[in-house]
């Protein structure tokens, strides 16, 4: 299986990237459609495993690529902690949901924690369903958290890490207040790491009809960075504190409003 070329824990795209950015959109929403629908076929007929994951990732991440999205990633090294861990991203586009198996895969078994929405998709549906999914609802907070704790928690004692992203929606923004501590209060239930993570992913456009299918812009760059794992203890107000600073740092760096 082809792996990303990832040297001392980084990952940038290779120069030059021989893309065309001739209609990018529509370039990259052709082979999204044929990689998504193989491997939903392929969830349907026989389940996939995570090497699945990891190609299907890998294979979207090379075809923003050839459409002229350039990518930094740092500190992947930062997954080799032993054992399940939470991955506490922000929220701006749909490609991080696409895109972070590739760096987490080779290193750990994962799921998500994903909105109800995304099973109305059809292909997409079925591989959700395949990856084992902690599906949430998104109107009633109390009893999306009493889901999460209670079937996250079960799959981290399995042995899969979980990414969990606890801003509410993807916004282009950053506000510290929308930052829940789902995932924190999920880390001390299961006694295991948090590993934070800060995402600049405007390059895939929100969509004006469908927001998950908006334009790709191939003059943004994707910066995407582990920060390292936290053991949460107490309440975890620390740690979540932490997680935020750290987003929020390299969020200002990369050019991203943060809202006091």
């Amino acid at each position: 299986m082809k792996g990303l070329d990832i040297i001392d824990g980084s990952y940038n795209s290779p120069q030059p990237l021989n893309a065309s950015r001739l209609l990018p959109s529509l370039r990259f929403y052709r082979r999204l459609l044929r990689i998504l629908y193989r491997l939903g076929v392929k969830a349907k007929k026989e389940g996939l495993q995570n090497d699945d994951f990891h190609a299907t990732a890998f294979n979207i991440l090379k075809a923003l690529e050839r459409s002229g999205v350039v990518f930094e990633v740092n500190g992947v090294e930062n997954s080799s902690v032993s054992g399940p861990c939470i991955y506490m991203p922000n929220h701006m586009s749909v490609l991080e949901t696409f895109v972070l198996p590739g760096f987490i895969c080779p290193y750990k078994e994962m799921t998500f924690v994903i909105k109800d929405s995304l099973l109305k998709y059809p292909v997409f549906k079925d591989i959700m369903v395949a990856m084992d999914s902690v599906v949430v609802k998104r109107v009633n907070a109390r009893e999306d958290l009493n889901t999460v704790l209670t079937e996250g928690a079960e799959k981290l004692r399995s042995g899969k890490s979980m990414i969990i992203f606890p801003q509410s929606t993807r916004t282009l923004d950053f506000s510290p207040k929308n930052f829940n501590t789902m995932g924190i209060k999920l880390a001390l239930r299961a006694q295991v790491p948090v590993v934070p993570v800060a995402v600049k992913s405007d390059a895939w456009r929100h969509g004006s009809i469908l927001k998950d299918f908006g334009k790709i812009d191939s003059t943004k760059k994707v910066y995407i960075t582990f920060g390292k794992p936290m053991t949460v203890t107490g309440r975890g107000v620390e740690e979540h504190r932490q997680s935020i600073e750290f987003i929020s740092g390299l969020l200002e760096k990369w050019g991203v409003t943060v809202l006091q």
